[in-house]
């Protein structure tokens, strides 16, 4: 039998998943000092509710990509592929939970699409949403949020921002046509990685008017400040719904006047999709790093809970997902130096196994990451192996340290070995860890 792994799915050996580790008990921090409150759903969905998302069933492309099942009573069933739309489950069938409900949640989902780099079948996501307010204060807290976890991992980042009202009131200013401002919007998102020349190529591909296109040309070259910009486009946006997403960018803008500068840039040809979101959209990305894909991104989508109550009540919510994928990889780039181990000491028993067990059971108790050797090698092969694990420090336990009632200890670092007592040990470890 050749054993083989299925396709589109990873191990991740403990080198990397160290680092994966780390970075979510980081978001944990940061998510929890927002005070939103840790959320679990299941892997497994009702197929009705997760294509509810599509409207209402329909076989589009991303409908397609549901891992698809069913139970011993024929119920039909799927992989949940993103986990907004549990938490949107979630709500509808929680009606009398208290609003504003403010969650995170950690976990794998599922797309069966094509295979790519960069693209898998199972992969995590880190979400943190907020549910029951219209209000852009929500909107300004996953801001500041984000800003927070860039700080908490040392990452040079900034987030963009944007408004789809505002993206449509812009399509009405520049004449374009009711059935043909989604098409237009996906083409502008596209104008910071391609270029406008390239967007205004691909305009006209789509048969969109040349005079409208140099007037889409103009506005989405817009430079200056944040409100720079929006002074520019007070002057422009007269339709309803781009005033409302003009207002609502500067109620979030004017809430983070605080914040430092270049931390938020708005940039009006943000887009993030087209029937998922309502309002404000944003994305983070790293400055000067060769991971040039956003780090996190979210928006407010106020239609989607809505769908699944029974009471057709109104939950407007928001939210960000981070990618732990991007991050891991920044975090790679930053620090090379890649644990393998989460061992701190590793002891190297010298015809003493029982008195170092003990031993070792002494430093666990003081919350350190004790190994020892369970194969009795010699000495030069136990260095070795606590070498290529890259295991900060060895102890060597014989008679005579055991008479002196020491230590040996080696830095594996410096190289340097001394004899210490038990305390002086878990002072050298907690050292090291800072």
């Amino acid at each position: 039998m050749t054993v083989e792994m299925a396709k589109g799915v990873r191990d991740f050996p403990p080198e990397d998943k160290i680092i994966r580790d780390k970075l979510v008990s980081s978001l944990k921090t940061v998510f929890e000092s927002y005070g939103y409150s840790p959320l679990e759903t299941p892997s497994i969905e009702r197929l009705d509710t997760l294509t509810a998302k599509f409207a209402a069933g329909s076989e589009s492309d991303a409908a397609k990509e549901i891992f698809k099942m069913s139970d011993q009573g024929n119920r039909e069933l799927g992989l949940r592929f993103d986990l907004t739309v549990p938490f949107s489950r979630f709500i509808a069938l929680n009606p009398n939970i208290k609003i504003p409900f403010k969650r995170y949640e950690i976990g794998r989902v599922f797309r069966d699409g094509p295979i790519k780099l960069g693209r898998y079948r199972e992969f995590w996501q880190c979400d943190v949403d907020i549910a029951g307010t219209s209000n852009m204060r929500s909107d300004a807290e996953l801001l500041l949020l984000a800003l927070e976890v860039f700080k908490k991992l040392e990452l040079d980042a900034y987030l963009e921002v944007n408004n789809r009202k505002l993206l449509f009131g812009l399509m009405d200013y520049c004449n374009i046509e009711p059935e043909k401002r989604e098409t237009v919007i996906i083409s502008l998102d596209k104008i910071t990685k391609y270029g406008t020349d390239v967007v205004k190529k691909e305009l006209v591909d789509k048969f969109i008017d040349k005079h409208s296109i140099e007037k889409l040309s103009e506005v989405f070259t817009i430079k200056g400040t944040n409100d720079e910009i929006l002074e520019n486009l007070t002057n422009i946006v007269t339709s309803p719904i781009g005033v409302e997403g003009l207002n609502e960018l500067k109620d979030i803008l004017g809430y983070l006047k605080f914040v430092e500068h270049g931390k938020i840039k708005l940039n009006i040809t943000l887009a993030r999709g087209l029937a998922y979101y309502t309002g404000t959209v944003f994305e983070g990305f790293l400055r000067d790093s060769k991971v040039t894909s956003s780090i996190c991104g979210g928006g407010r989508y106020d239609n989607m809970i809505q769908m699944y109550a029974e009471n057709n009540r109104q939950y407007p919510a928001v939210g960000i997902s981070f990618g732990l994928e991007p991050i891991t990889d920044a975090l790679k780039l930053i620090n090379p130096n890649i644990k393998k181990t989460v061992t701190e000491i590793y002891i190297i028993p010298i015809q003493t196994f029982k008195e170092s067990l003990v031993i070792a059971t002494k430093l666990r108790e003081s919350g350190l990451n004790v190994d020892i050797d369970l194969m009795d090698r010699g000495v030069s092969k136990n260095l070795d192996y606590a070498n290529t694990l890259k295991i900060p420090f060895v102890v060597f336990i014989g008679e005579a340290e055991l008479k002196e009632q020491k230590l040996k200890v080696k830095n594996m670092i410096t190289g340097v070995e001394k004899l210490v007592t038990l305390d002086e040990v878990y002072d050298l470890v907690i050292q090291e860890r800072k």
